[in-house]
């Protein structure tokens, strides 16, 4: 992933309110390994319902807002990121719900799906596979994930932008 400054980062929103939008914390961005991300997402640490994805799409950032359901799935109940395809513990997948851009969001008309809770997906599908007959290659196994990935950001993000 390339790089975003802070100013685009806060331009490419298409879903949040100014207030929301002044409102929101911001990931350390010195912080961040780009080229190890196919997006980038945080929880914001004021309110932590709340949570972000900035990626490139087509040439240029967008943000999405989302916000992460009440509930937890129960204990010892698996899920899976509809992102990045990872089985993990129910606790640490969350519905998450993102207003659609435009007027249908101002009417309240959202987009849902599971996601890691804590957005780590592009960490998780670098996991490195063992070297197996059928696995020859883990990179290739991760170029893979990667290109899944981001096709299914790139669905989700279609949904939130649809104006019906």
């Amino acid at each position: 992933m390339q790089p975003l400054s802070e100013s685009e980062i806060l331009g490419s929103f298409t879903n949040i309110s100014d207030h929301d939008l002044e409102r929101m914390t911001l990931p350390g961005l010195h912080e961040i390994v780009w080229e190890d991300r196919e997006f980038l997402g945080w929880r914001d640490a004021h309110a932590i319902q709340r949570g972000y994805i900035v990626y490139w799409r087509e040439g240029r950032p967008v943000g999405i807002m989302l916000k992460a359901a009440g509930s937890r799935t129960k204990p010892g109940i698996a899920a899976m990121c509809t992102l990045c395809r990872t089985p993990l513990p129910g606790g640490q997948v969350t519905l998450f719900t993102a207003p659609k851009a435009g007027q249908a969001g101002l009417d309240g008309s959202t987009v849902g799906t599971y996601i890691c809770a804590d957005l780590s997906c592009s960490l998780l599908i670098r996991i490195v596979p063992p070297k197996s007959e059928l696995q020859p290659d883990p990179n290739a196994v991760i170029a893979s994930r990667a290109e899944g990935l981001s096709s299914r950001l790139n669905s989700f993000t279609d949904g939130v932008l649809r104006a019906s």
